[in-house]
């Protein structure tokens, strides 16, 4: 039976992880949509390509820092593995899904980063490796962030990571794939943009 305290923190996770900063901060410092420029995803991604450098940091690291604090807070509570792992994931899935946007968000790359930082932190280091890696050597941040999220879910069994853990960080892969099957489909005929393209 979940208690009132876990269902709080899973609801935090979820609206905490709506808030749009890939929406928020261009309008803000910019004056642009990012709906409407690029690839059209809320995400920071999409927000380096249209805007300032500067800008797009601050929505990676906001999206980041969503992930992460829901899961300190949760574990600064003394919360149990399972419902800190419930509270990352309703995060990412707040950042994917946001309630404002009608369920049109990002595709939860950074916000997971920060979920599992907190989670296993040396099986997330390991992961944003690979991630640098491969898009550095095909400079497809797509490609990264694909290789990223399905090299995380063997690292965190070497990590002996608990099985709510590995369970959430399955879910979330799944999710992550989902969110970039367009990705994949151009990446396979050879029509995804570079970066810095």
């Amino acid at each position: 039976m979940i208690k009132m305290t876990d269902a709080w923190i899973i609801a935090l996770g979820y609206f905490a992880g709506s808030i749009p900063f890939a929406l928020l901060i261009p309008r803000c410092f910019a004056g642009m949509d990012v709906r409407n420029v690029g690839s059209g995803n809320i995400g920071a991604a999409n927000v380096f390509r249209a805007t300032r450098p500067l800008i797009g940091l601050a929505v990676f690291g906001l999206d980041v820092f969503k992930g992460f604090a829901i899961v300190l807070l949760a574990t600064r509570l003394g919360m149990d593995e399972p419902t800190r792992t419930a509270a990352g994931v309703a995060t990412i899935m707040g950042h994917i899904y946001p309630v404002w946007l009608r369920f049109r968000g990002g595709k939860g790359v950074a916000t997971a980063g920060g979920v599992f930082g907190v989670l296993s932190p040396i099986a997330t280091l390991a992961s944003v490796l690979i991630f640098l890696v491969v898009a550095w050597w095909t400079r497809y941040i797509s490609a990264g962030s694909i290789a990223a999220s399905l090299i995380l879910i063997p690292l965190l069994y070497v990590m002996a990571a608990p099985p709510s853990t590995m369970i959430g960080a399955s879910l979330v892969t799944v999710l992550i794939l989902y969110r970039h099957r367009g990705n994949l489909i151009r990446l396979s005929d050879g029509t995804e943009r570079r970066f810095g393209q």
